[in-house]
């Protein structure tokens, strides 16, 4: 249904270093800059695009919402939650954890406070 995700950033060069981090504990590529400034992260199938607000404005994050990436698995999950916090990014909710219906999450704000999610299904340990 979705082709791709973007969100806004004040600071691409934070954003950068916060996302390739995070993407490459999910086994995913560094990100892009396109001809017209965006960032761009693709990744089987999936498209995470990160620019400046186009009206000039500030970037702001959205209350309620919440980006998913999957991951293979917990310790991926558990991988994606370090590097974001090792690079700008800040842990939120319960730490990375199984959840009651069987998956294993973990969740972060990226520097300019979108709200990530990893999710993998949980191993039984």
């Amino acid at each position: 249904m979705f082709t791709h995700v973007m969100i806004g950033s004040n600071d691409l060069e934070r954003a950068r270093t916060f996302y390739d981090a995070t993407f490459a504990a999910l086994g995913g590529p560094p990100g892009e800059m396109d001809a017209r400034g965006r960032l761009i992260y693709a990744h089987e199938g999936s498209r995470l695009m990160i620019t400046k607000p186009i009206d000039g404005n500030p970037a702001t994050a959205a209350n309620g919402g919440t980006i998913g990436l999957a991951a293979a698995s917990p310790d991926h999950v558990r991988a994606w939650h370090e590097a974001g916090t090792r690079h700008g990014g800040t842990a939120i909710e319960s730490p990375p954890a199984e959840r009651p219906n069987g998956s294993f999450v973990a969740y972060l704000r990226d520097p300019d406070g979108n709200k990530l999610t990893a999710r993998s299904a949980a191993t039984k340990q």
